[in-house]
């Protein structure tokens, strides 16, 4: 009677499986096979020792384990990145006021919102796209959210050109001593961008990402 080597040589087989759940079930039946011929024909004399094929399928189990995993891990982002698509989607044709300095100069006017820790005086100065700094304004600030608003009129007196402008605001308190003031954007939401990992909002050409609104406002 024929007899079968020794299951430590399919010890390499679990490594192999990674690859895929089709994989590692192919090679686990093999497995199961070989072993099953194995008991069927070993020597009498010199039995197969449990411990070696115990090892064996504790590999495999957890090889599998672990696969069911990664696919159970993969369908939940799925899911997520669906729904996340979806909520972002019924942002549009809404105005959000979100965090941040760069919004869109049209038709001459451009729009931020301010909030300052306490009162006192800003120095408020705007830059284009390219970081040319092209208006400067001093504005005396109250304690708590204001609106600020440019008529594109710049340094010179001739109109900017409609495109995106940020704010750069530098205060000081009553006392002399500079204060935080905080800079928000808002607008009507046009398109929403899903080609990276988190949908972006898109008002005009400023890019919000979705993390950074604060309020939504149907009108």
């Amino acid at each position: 009677m024929a007899t079968v080597s020794n299951t430590s040589n399919f010890a390499g087989l679990p490594n192999a499986t990674n690859k895929s759940s089709k994989a590692i079930a192919e090679n686990f039946d093999q497995f199961l096979q070989i072993l099953t011929t194995q008991l069927k024909n070993q020597n009498p004399l010199d039995a197969l020792d449990t411990n070696q094929f115990t090892q064996q399928l504790v590999q495999f189990a957890g090889v599998e384990q672990q696969i069911q995993t990664n696919d159970n891990l993969t369908a939940l982002l799925a899911t997520n990145v669906a729904a996340t698509v979806t909520t972002a989607l019924s942002f549009v044709g809404a105005t959000v006021t979100a965090d941040g300095a760069t919004t869109s100069l049209k038709n001459g006017k451009a729009s931020w919102n301010l909030d300052a820790a306490r009162s006192g005086t800003a120095t408020i100065t705007i830059f284009d796209a390219s970081g040319n700094q092209v208006y400067t304004t001093t504005k005396t600030l109250s304690a708590g959210e204001q609106g600020f608003d440019w008529d594109g009129k710049t340094a010179s007196g001739t109109a900017a050109p409609d495109g995106q402008y940020q704010i750069v605001v530098s205060a000081k308190d009553a006392t002399g001593q500079s204060m935080t003031v905080t800079t928000e954007i808002s607008g009507v939401v046009d398109t929403v961008d899903v080609t990276g990992s988190s949908p972006v909002l898109k008002i005009g050409d400023v890019s919000i990402p979705i993390e950074s609104v604060k309020s939504i406002r149907r009108t």
